[in-house]
C-alpha cells in the first residue's frame, strides 16, 4: 500500500488540485487537517463547499481519508464545542473522517479529530481504546497536532506539540500517526519531518508555498518513506529504529 500524506493546505487551490492530479498514484490520499484558512478572505462555508468537491474526485480517484485541524472548525457540536461540522457531508458521502476507522487490508487508520473539549477528547478516547482491542498488523493514526518534544513539532524557536497525543501514543504504541499543524519543522535545523518515538513513527511533511505540497509518500510494503519539498528529498526505512540524520542542512 502506497499512503500520501499532506496536511496544512489552507485553502491552497493549486496543492488542491496537484493532490488531485497525483491520487490515482497512490493507494490511500491522507488530508491530516487544516484544510481550510481562517484569514482567508473566502468564508469558512465557501471554503468547505470547495473543498468537499475536491474530496469527491479525489474519492474518485482512489481511497482518501481527512481529518480536521483547528483551522476547519466551523461551529459547536451538540455538546457545544467547536468541531468541523462540515465534515459531516464528507462521512455522509463515504469518506472516513472524524471519529471514523477504516480497515485497509491488514492496516486500521483511525481518523482522530481535532478535539476542543472534555466531550470530544473522551470521544476519540474511547475511539482509541476500542480499536486497539481490534488492532490488526499496522496501525496508523491520522492526528492534526505532533507530540510534544518532538522534532516534528519545533517551530525554530520553541516545542510546540500536543501534550496528550503523547501519552496515548506510550499507551497504545501506533506504527505511524501521520500530522501536521506545525508548518515550520520539516525546515528548521533542530527540526525534521519524522520521529521515531518507541514503536510509533510520527510524520509531519510540514507547509510550503506554491502549487506542490510538501508531502510524504510511504510505502509500507517495500518499506521506503519520502519527504518531497522544495528543499529536495529525504529518505527512511520503516525498519529503522532511530530518525535519520538531516543531511540538507
Amino acid at each position: 500500500m502506497r499512503i500520501l500524506l499532506v496536511s496544512d493546505l489552507h485553502y491552497t487551490l493549486p496543492q488542491l488540485d496537484w493532490v488531485v492530479k497525483v491520487a490515482p498514484s497512490f493507494d490511500l490520499v491522507v488530508l491530516a487537517g487544516d484544510q481550510l484558512d481562517i484569514s482567508s478572505s473566502v468564508p469558512l462555508n465557501a471554503q468547505s463547499t470547495v473543498v468537499l468537491r475536491y474530496l469527491a474526485l479525489l474519492q474518485a480517484a482512489g481511497r482518501v481519508v481527512i481529518s480536521s485541524g483547528n483551522h476547519d472548525l466551523t461551529g459547536p457540536d451538540a455538546q457545544g464545542e467547536q468541531a468541523a461540522l462540515w465534515l459531516a457531508d464528507a462521512r455522509a458521502a463515504g469518506i472516513p473522517t472524524d471519529g471514523d476507522s477504516v480497515l485497509i487490508g491488514d492496516t486500521l487508520v483511525t481518523v482522530c479529530p481535532w478535539w476542543d473539549g472534555p466531550h470530544g477528547r473522551q470521544a476519540l478516547e474511547e475511539q482509541l481504546a476500542a480499536d486497539a482491542k481490534r488492532r490488526p498488523a499496522r496501525w496508523i493514526w491520522i492526528y492534526h497536532w505532533p507530540p510534544v518534544e518532538s522534532p516534528t513539532c519545533w517551530t525554530g524557536r520553541r516545542f510546540y506539540g500536543d501534550t496528550d497525543v503523547g501519552g496515548w501514543m506510550a499507551q497504545y504504541q501506533p506504527d505511524m500517526v501521520l500530522t501536521g499543524h506545525v508548518h515550520e519543522s520539516p525546515f528548521k535545523p533542530a527540526g525534521a519531518w519524522a520521529d521515531r518515538m518507541g514503536h510509533t513513527w510520527v510524520f509531519n511533511a510540514g507547509r510550503q508555498i506554491g502549487p506542490v505540497p510538501a508531502h510524504i509518500e510511504i510505502d509500507v510494503d517495500t518499506g521506503e518513506v519520502m519527504w518531497k519539498s522544495m528543499m529536495g528529498m529525504e529518505t527512511l526505512r520503516l525498519a529503522d529504529t532511530q530518525r535519520p540524520e538531516r543531511s540538507v542542512f
